[in-house]
């Protein structure tokens, strides 16, 4: 996760920018791999009826940005207070994500993934898939689900289960993709 904090109108204090490393720590531990980029932004803003200081806190995730302020007079708790908030809302775009992807996926086993046929022989019962990270995956006539091997064409987009055989990488099932 990238992290950019900045200090406007302010300068940027040891205790702040460790508080912000702890709950970059916290994001990490929860959303490693969703969270993409993170920027914090605290700005002393002696102007406002609420206090000197309002903190920004965006997240850039997968297809979305999820900013929250807060305004207030002490740094420390307001930085907590914006990344608790922003925690509850990335758990919530988690949730609605996992929710729709079930929807697509209606029918099709836990950690399915999508791939490509390459190669069909009929003759000797099997095939080769190229996984989406372009490895070449093995399988069987008997992995197949719901179609046959006669039917499966190259270019074909399947979905399929991945396991550990003795000569490498198998799918345990494939099916059709959606």
């Amino acid at each position: 996760m990238d992290l950019k904090v900045e200090a406007r109108n302010v300068e940027l204090r040891k205790g702040w920018q460790k508080k912000i490393d702890e709950e970059k720590e916290k994001l990490v531990r929860h959303f490693a791999s969703f969270v993409l980029h993170l920027r914090v932004s605290i700005e002393g803003t002696a102007s406002h009826k609420e206090g000197g200081y309002e903190i920004k806190v965006i997240a850039s995730v997968p297809n979305d940005t999820v900013v929250v302020k807060k305004k207030g007079e002490n740094v420390g708790p307001l930085l907590v207070e914006a990344f608790d908030v922003l925690s509850l809302q990335l758990k919530e775009i988690v949730r609605k994500k996992r929710q729709t992807k079930k929807g697509l996926d209606a029918g099709v086993e836990d950690g399915a993934q999508q791939g490509v046929i390459r190669k069909v022989s009929p003759y000797e019962s099997y095939g080769f898939i190229v996984s989406q990270d372009a490895r070449e995956i093995y399988f069987h006539e008997n992995a197949l689900k719901d179609v046959s091997l006669d039917s499966l064409n190259e270019g074909d987009v399947v979905m399929y289960g991945e396991s550990h055989g003795d000569k490498g990488p198998q799918a345990s099932w494939v099916r059709i993709g959606r």
